[in-house]
Formats: C-alpha cells, structure tokens, sequence
C-alpha cells in the first residue's frame, strides 16, 4: 500500500467510526459549559441554559448520524434530495437563537475568544477530498477547492488563536477576517458540490456516500454555526473593550 492509501485509511477509520465528529462535539458542549460557569450563573440556570443547546445538538448529530448510515440523506431514486434540508435547516433554526440568546452572550463574553477559533483546527480533515481525488473517487473540479480550503482554514485556526490570544486588538482583525475565509470556503465547497452532483460541471454526477456524506449533512452547518457564533463573540468584546476605554478616559479625565 502507498502512503496516499494508508493515509487514506486513517481517515476512512476515523471518518466510519465518528471519533472525530464526536470530539467535535464534546469539545463544543464543554466549552459551553465553561462558559456558562465563569459567567457565574447560579448552577440551576446554568445547568437550563447548557441543556438547552447540548439535547438539541446531539439529537440532531443522532439523527444526521443515523440518516447517513442508512442512505437516506444521499437520495433514492424518486425521493425528494435531503442533503439541502440537513444544510440549511440547523442554520434557520440555529441562528437566530444562537446570535440572540442572552445566556449564550454572557457565556461568550466569559470565553476566550480564541477557543472558538482555535476549535475549528478539525477543518484539516477537510483534507479526505483530497486523498480521495487521489484515489480517483471524486472529481478535482470539486475536491481540489473545498479540500484545499478546509485545509487552509484548519491550519490557520491555532496560529490565528494564539495571535487572538496574546493580542486581542490586533488579532481581533485576523480572527474576524479568518471567519469570514472559512465562511467562504463552505458556500463555495457546498456549490460547487451541488454543481458536481447535478453534472453542471461537465462530470458524471457521484453522490457522496458514508462517511464523506456527514462533512456536508453535520460538519458544514456546525462549522457555520460556530463561524457566526465566533463573531457575534469578538463584536461582543470589541464592543466591551471601547466601552472599557471610554470608562478609563472618563475616570481620568474627572481626575484631572
């Protein structure tokens, strides 16, 4: 076996058993629960507020899960297409609750900024396009951009987070502009992956089957949801740190 194959397999191993996504899970539902707790809300509230988001994200990861095993999500002949329902739904639902929640505000405000940045390093295994262009198992018209991006903003998530981390003013900057690369890079995979699968690109239509099928179904839509909520959170803390500015000047100027 090549080294394009073993690496392939890692993935294939990793991808079939789900290891991954549940990781990326856990990893969202603790932080979340960190959250909550350095904002000091009492333990009864806290414990609402983080059930709130955790029964309806693993319900939903459940579902998606068992759909795609099952074959329903890549489409039957006859049946309507519901890889565009499992996109597109847990953003309608999703966003407006998550960009107005003021339980979800104040656990942001007491999270890092950089961890939301920093979690989304798990974008390098966007990289599977790739190793199965190379397999020949999807065409490069669609691979190479959505492989090649995810990989891009994965590797940027931990050195733009440390920036974020060290200097919150200036990587505040970077952190926002890393969003909006990543935000990009899934409409673009997700077009261009409609474009495939419909033949527009000029290639025989190949549906995704388990487990490449989740990276569209789950992974795009919670890394979306986690884009939009890292930037509610750094306008959040911009916005705090002018008001704390302004705080100082006025303390210092009624000292003089």
């Amino acid at each position: 076996m090549t080294f394009v194959d073993n690496l392939a397999a890692v993935f294939d191993f990793l991808g079939n058993t789900g290891l991954v996504r549940a990781l990326i899970v856990a990893a969202v539902l603790i932080g979340l629960w960190r959250g909550l707790a350095r904002a000091g809300l009492p333990q009864a509230r806290r414990v609402r507020s983080w059930l709130a988001v955790a029964v309806p994200l693993l319900v939903w990861f459940a579902v998606i899960w068992a759909m795609a095993l099952a074959g329903v999500i890549q489409g039957r002949a006859g049946a309507p297409p519901l890889l565009p329902v499992a996109i597109f739904a847990p953003l309608l639902i999703g966003l407006p609750v998550l960009l107005r929640s003021q339980r979800i505000g104040a656990a942001l405000d007491a999270l890092p900024a950089s961890w939301l940045v920093g979690l989304q390093v798990y974008r390098i295994f966007g990289g599977t396009f790739l190793l199965q262009l190379a397999l020949g198992h999807v065409s490069a018209a669609f691979a190479l951009p959505a492989g090649i991006g995810d990989v891009l903003v994965g590797v940027l998530a931990l050195p733009v987070a440390f920036y974020l981390n060290r200097d919150a003013a200036r990587g505040r900057g970077f952190a926002v502009a890393w969003n909006l690369l990543g935000i990009l890079d899934l409409i673009m995979a997700n077009v261009l992956g409609f474009l495939a699968s419909t033949g527009r690109l000029g290639i025989e239509p190949r549906p995704l089957l388990y487990p490449l099928v989740m990276i569209p179904a789950f992974a795009v839509p919670l890394s979306l949801l986690l884009h939009a909520v890292s930037l509610r959170q750094l306008k959040r803390k911009a916005s705090g740190a002018a008001l704390r500015r302004i705080a100082s000047a006025a303390v210092a100027s009624g000292a003089a």
